[in-house]
């Protein structure tokens, strides 16, 4: 229940308790520490851009407009070309919905662009409870997802034929020839790495947080225990050709530089030929490597997040029940996999073609 009195906070000060607000959520396992620090950095973004002295209640419909406007042109320093590493573990991270290429000139990709409206709406949401504000403005802001070009400018999901190119370039890794000094080599662990993303869909902060213990056998099957957002943890099989490939790796790939880590990188799955846990923006150049491997009529390029589209997309193309996918992603709500289902060519063609209600038909019946 909203109070009964408006209290007049700045932007800065409701931006203060909000983001404490947030970080102790993260204590009872609602939010995990780095979705409040992403929360915590737009709401920062946002007194920066509004400023942090005026009156939150005094923001308009219009002052949204600007600040969403100011913040879709803001340079993007993750996409200036420098951070997609040489998978040494050594290169800086990247959010999980990082948009994809392009220099830092370029502005904010439309998935930060849609993360940081969220993050606002959030804000505003809890100010209207807490009795900051009269209105949320993000009700009556005009910058829709149209305005600003489109919050998805082109799809992310891979079609099926550059998603059998990408996991066949994965699967003949093995075969490649290989150079350099026999514990520098990556092969297994970047076939993996590609596999897993583009089968199992996982969000890329999962991926690098997995240690060995965490997959495990069961009646012959293999499962990864993935730990994804607010503590919630997911138990998905894996496919056949996806258990090879981690046996591969476990056998041939990580005991090479094993040795070398120390502390919670020993434990870690995914090592860079140092022995370190292999860091989240390392995992762009691995998925760029294996992407060279690939048919240029089947190539394009695609972010890890856009690897996950490509998981929810083709099991939901193939009529695989919607809460399974659902359980393979870790969404707790159904209604979030809209986000994740890109359209594919000629499948309404397809749809028609084997309708379900006119299969058994016979002629002249």
């Amino acid at each position: 229940m909203r109070p009964a009195e408006l209290e007049r906070v700045t932007v800065a000060e409701a931006a203060d308790r909000y983001v404490e607000l947030v970080r102790a959520r993260t204590l009872t396992g609602a939010l995990s520490p780095a979705t409040a620090e992403v929360y915590a950095r737009d709401v920062a973004t946002l007194v920066d851009l509004a400023g942090g002295d005026r009156v939150l209640d005094d923001l308009t419909g219009q002052d949204i407009d600007a600040v969403l406007l100011a913040f879709a042109r803001k340079p993007d320093g993750r996409r200036t070309g420098t951070g997609t590493g040489s998978g040494s573990g050594s290169g800086s991270g990247s959010s999980d919905g990082a948009g994809v290429g392009g220099g830092g000139s370029r502005g904010q990709s439309p998935s930060s662009q849609a993360r940081f409206r969220r993050s606002v709406s959030a804000l505003f949401k809890h100010a209207l409870l807490a009795g900051w504000v009269q209105l949320d403005p993000m009700t009556v802001s005009t910058i829709t997802a149209r305005q600003r070009d489109g919050l998805r400018p082109e799809r992310r999901a891979l079609t099926r034929e550059q998603a059998q190119g990408l996991i066949g370039a994965a699967r003949s890794l093995e075969e490649a020839p290989r150079e350099g000094r026999r514990d520098q080599r990556m092969e297994p662990r970047d076939a993996l790495i590609v596999l897993l993303l583009s089968t199992m869909g996982p969000r890329v902060s999962e991926l690098v947080r997995a240690n060995v213990e965490d997959f495990y056998t069961n009646d012959g099957v293999r499962y990864w225990r993935i730990f994804g957002k607010g503590g919630r943890t997911r138990d998905v099989p894996l496919p056949q050709a996806v258990a090879e490939a981690l046996d591969a790796y476990l056998e041939r790939g990580r005991p090479l530089v094993s040795g070398k880590a120390t502390g919670s990188d020993a434990k870690a799955l995914l090592l860079s030929w140092r022995g370190r846990r292999l860091a989240r923006g390392a995992v762009q150049g691995v998925i760029d490597r294996v992407q060279a491997l690939v048919d240029p009529a089947q190539r394009r390029s695609v972010t890890p997040h856009g690897l996950r589209h490509t998981t929810a997309t083709h099991l939901l193309a193939d009529a695989v029940d919607m809460d399974a996918v659902r359980r393979v992603l870790g969404h707790s709500d159904l209604s979030t996999l809209g986000r994740y289902r890109d359209e594919l060519p000629g499948e309404l063609e397809v749809a028609m073609r084997v309708h379900p209600l006119l299969r058994d038909h016979k002629r002249g019946g």
